[in-house]
């Protein structure tokens, strides 16, 4: 692939990820990544191209690169870094996998964790395949990364980060972190530790690729900028973001577009601006609600089977609490390699029309299982509503608090004195990069999660 390209990849995949997750509202944390990403493509190996640099509202712990120089930080991994040198390292290893072309490479392999659309669930492959088509196709953000590319993207963000003089020690540490979270928490996208696969003990070596540096270099003198970072994450949203609709007791709520859903029960999903899904734990469905294009129910179900070549089997005029829909189970067949044609997909599809805007809820499973899954997606679908209750509809999202220790004590003291409930001890001892048990000494600042 030449870099002319690249480019042209990076430029038509950055508003489709935009349009995914949307960017963080907070200037100065968009100018922050800007200005230090910027620093350090300056030093890279490939300071001639582009570089953009984005914090995506997104709760999921990651960070990634596609081809072209764009670069994306997640709200969710800048609240469980604890300084900057930390975010120097990863941002380092990011600008590595782009410098060593590891994007194009993975790319051209067409080596997609697109699998993975929930962490946790290995989706139906065909299932994957028809959801990305229903939105806008982001196999790019689930490229899978090989041992050896992580490896040099690892020595790259050392040399990087070390090279505008932050200690990568710290990026090291920060490896604990994301290995003691990624055990806590199945709920969520494929986070950095599944899109970013171990090369080995990475803490062992991320530390003597810092140390070698260092002595080489007679670097002295390394930044780490704990508390400047801290306080620059101040009140960073934590969680979820109620307002772009939340999970609570086995139904899912929407504040701005006022509906509320009661989805498969026991099943896990993820939330983003475009699309929200859910699936058993086997992967063997996949059920979610989109936005749809048409000025009927009826001209929507249409588009949609034309676009996705379905073969529309049944149809239905429904009215769902008010709400006029139109209902259709169809069918997605795909060519085999012997030419013939084999039906890999069902599902039963609702098109509503609701606050004049057009969504799709679709309920889709391998043709074997449709029979068992299609009660299951109905009656979801049916508990759709209009969202009422002023208490769900003004529910406010949880802030990463910075608080400063008055006095020498252990994190579990400090979290006593503010409050924190001992189920959530261990969740934000993680959040900190620390232990409940270490002890601190009074000027420390530590995070708090608080509305």
């Amino acid at each position: 692939m030449s870099e002319a390209q690249e480019i042209a990849m990076g430029q038509e995949a950055d508003p489709q990820i935009i349009a995914q997750y949307g960017l963080y509202a907070d200037s100065s944390l968009q100018q922050f990544i800007n200005d230090k990403g910027q620093a350090m493509a300056r030093i890279s190996h490939r300071p001639n191209i582009a570089y953009h640099f984005r914090i995506l509202d997104s709760d999921v712990l990651n960070a990634f690169a596609v081809p072209g120089g764009y670069v994306y930080f997640t709200r969710g991994i800048m609240a469980y870094l604890n300084n900057e040198a930390q975010f120097a390292g990863v941002l380092g290893h990011e600008i590595g996998h782009i410098a060593a072309r590891h994007t194009v490479q993975q790319q051209r392999n067409a080596m997609l964790g697109q699998l993975g659309i929930i962490a946790g669930v290995i989706i139906n492959p065909d299932l994957a395949r028809f959801a990305e088509s229903a939105s806008q196709g982001l196999s790019l953000l689930f490229l899978k990364f090989g041992r050896d590319a992580e490896k040099q993207s690892d020595e790259l963000g050392v040399e990087y980060s070390s090279k505008i003089h932050y200690d990568a020690h710290q990026m090291a540490d920060f490896f604990l972190t994301l290995q003691r979270q990624s055990g806590n928490n199945e709920n969520q996208l494929p986070e950095f530790l599944s899109t970013h696969p171990d090369p080995g003990n990475r803490y062992v070596t991320v530390n003597e690729l810092a140390t070698k540096y260092q002595k080489d270099h007679h670097s002295t003198g390394m930044l780490v900028n704990r508390d400047s970072y801290l306080n620059r994450i101040n009140g960073i949203i934590y969680g979820e973001d109620p307002k772009g609709g939340y999970m609570e007791g086995g139904v899912f709520y929407h504040p701005e577009i006022k509906f509320q859903l009661t989805p498969p029960q026991g099943w896990l999903y993820n939330n983003s601006p475009q699309q929200v899904q859910f699936a058993p734990k086997d992967g063997s469905a996949l059920y979610f609600l989109t936005s749809a294009q048409g000025n009927t129910p009826q001209e929507a179900a249409s588009k949609f089977a034309e676009q996705n070549k379905l073969k529309i089997e049944q149809t239905a005029t429904k009215n769902i609490n008010g709400v006029p829909a139109y209902a259709i189970v169809a069918s997605q067949a795909q060519q085999a390699q012997d030419g013939s044609t084999q039906v890999t997909v069902r599902a039963l599809l609702y098109f509503l029309e609701y606050n004049k805007q057009m969504f799709m809820i679709a309920g889709l499973s391998a043709p074997a299982q449709f029979n068992a899954y299609a009660p299951i997606f109905q009656a979801a679908t049916e508990s759709f509503k209009q969202l009422t209750d002023t208490k769900k509809i003004n529910k406010k999202p949880e802030r990463v608090r910075i608080k400063k220790l008055t006095k020498d004590m252990t994190l579990d003291q400090a979290f006593n004195n503010y409050k924190v409930a001992a189920s959530r001890k261990e969740e934000f001892s993680i959040l900190n990069g620390m232990n409940l048990t270490d002890k601190l000494k009074a000027g420390t600042l530590i995070k708090v999660v608080e509305y």
